[in-house]
């Protein structure tokens, strides 16, 4: 009798591996963005097309690629972060997986260039059509590295028709902006939209950030924080109780750089506004979090957003 079980094809494989790295095109903004802070940029600009759906491009100033690592890059479980197992409770960098550049490029014409080389204009470009090379070659470009990603999810038609309205996917891949371009405050950040400039975000320090991103309104509201324990340095800005709102907007976690989604921190500054705000009503905070690398495990979901302390 011949076996009922046989091996996936490699592009089925990777689409199923896609789909827990890439949900939607701001999946794919995190990811790039990420890769950019982690390259050491000084600049990151992210140009956006029809909210993501037919271009989303990354563009950075970092450390670029050598011919070698860019032709390994978009490999499954291919990383320059670590190196072992102990790696994963010792993370100085947002992205170690090795799966972003290859889950993306198995539902997408995914084009990089890179150049690692500040003294020569003339990088290497890759591209690659679901997941499949098309090509390689020289090309003239400066010292770091464009990501371009087009016609994310065409060979996923489910996948693509599942996409919301460009108004909803764009608010997604805003509020990731948020996310990493808040606590990467060190970094300038550009972000056009459909040849619209949304964002042009100076290096700055936390609160200028924040006042940045969200209005100078904001700065009136802002109420400094900052408490140091055996385990934990806190510090950053919880917004005045008469600011609050019946959504949970502009509520940020960050645990070293990382922002994250817990429900038990979240309780805990709810609980300390208790008899200050509505009970319909939720505060609006900045909270960064510092703790020993070792204290933390983020390998647990593929957005790693959530954690699990020690």
């Amino acid at each position: 009798m011949s076996s009922l079980i046989k091996l996936l094809p490699k592009n089925v494989a990777n689409q199923i591996a896609a789909g827990e790295v890439v949900q939607r095109p701001s999946s794919v903004v995190k990811e790039l963005l990420e890769n950019s802070v982690d390259s050491g940029a000084q600049t990151i600009k992210l140009i956006i097309k029809d909210a993501g759906k037919t271009l989303i491009q990354v563009i950075d100033d970092g450390s670029g690629m050598s011919k070698e690592d860019i032709n390994l890059c978009f490999l499954r479980h291919a990383t320059s972060k670590i190196r072992n197992s102990k790696d994963l409770f010792d993370l100085n960098t947002m992205g170690f997986r090795g799966e972003a550049l290859s889950s993306i490029s198995s539902v997408s014409h995914l084009t990089i260039n890179s150049n690692k080389d500040s003294k020569k204009d003339i990088g290497n470009e890759i591209k690659v059509n679901g997941g499949e090379l098309v090509s390689k070659s020289e090309v003239l470009c400066k010292k770091g590295t464009s990501v371009s990603v087009q016609n994310l999810f065409y060979n996923i038609p489910a996948r693509r028709n599942f996409l919301k309205s460009d108004n909803v996917e764009l608010r997604h891949i805003i509020d990731e902006f948020h996310r990493v371009s808040l606590i990467n405050h060190q970094i300038s950040f550009i972000f056009i939209n459909n040849s619209n400039e949304i964002f042009n975000l100076k290096k700055s320090i936390f609160k200028e950030r924040i006042i940045r991103v969200f209005g100078k309104s904001t700065k009136e509201k802002l109420v400094p924080i900052k408490e140091s324990t055996e385990i934990a340095e806190i510090n950053g800005f919880i917004v005045k109780p008469e600011y609050s709102r019946k959504t949970k907007t502009s509520q940020f976690f960050f645990v070293n750089n990382r922002f994250i989604k817990n429900s038990h921190l979240h309780h805990a500054v709810r609980s300390a506004y208790e008899g200050l705000i509505f009970e319909n009503h939720h505060p609006s905070y900045f909270l960064i979090f510092n703790v020993p690398n070792d204290s933390i495990d983020v390998n647990i979901h593929p957005n790693k957003t959530e954690i699990k302390f020690d």
